[in-house]
């Protein structure tokens, strides 16, 4: 199964200086990569660069910014292969960030 491990946090808290940051991630990904669970990954912009679209019946509104007002925000995320639930929160404790939210991918066929 596909899960995505969505990465939450603010400039004050990151895990050590940008050096020390990447390693902890470049240590991470090679951890995947040996469990055969990498699938993908990023790190994304911050909720300045965001835009949100709300529709509604003949309209699109667009506000600058994140959807939530919150201190917390995505910073990035992994696209992991894992055999269920469990064995991606424990693949996902070893993430250097301070906060991993866990979310199975649905997948459709046809």
């Amino acid at each position: 199964m596909k899960y995505v491990l969505l990465m939450y946090g603010d400039d004050s808290h990151r895990p050590g200086p940008p050096a020390e940051q990447y390693a902890a991630h470049g240590a991470f990904i090679e951890l995947l990569k040996s469990r055969g669970a990498y699938l993908d990954g990023e790190e994304v912009s911050g909720p300045r660069g965001a835009v949100t679209l709300r529709k509604k019946p003949g309209e699109v509104l667009r506000t600058d910014g994140p959807f939530a007002e919150t201190a917390e925000q995505v910073g990035g995320f992994y696209l992991i292969e894992a055999r269920d639930l469990d064995e991606a929160i424990e693949l996902a404790k070893a993430c250097p960030e301070r906060i991993v939210e866990v979310r199975p991918v649905v997948e459709y066929t046809g």
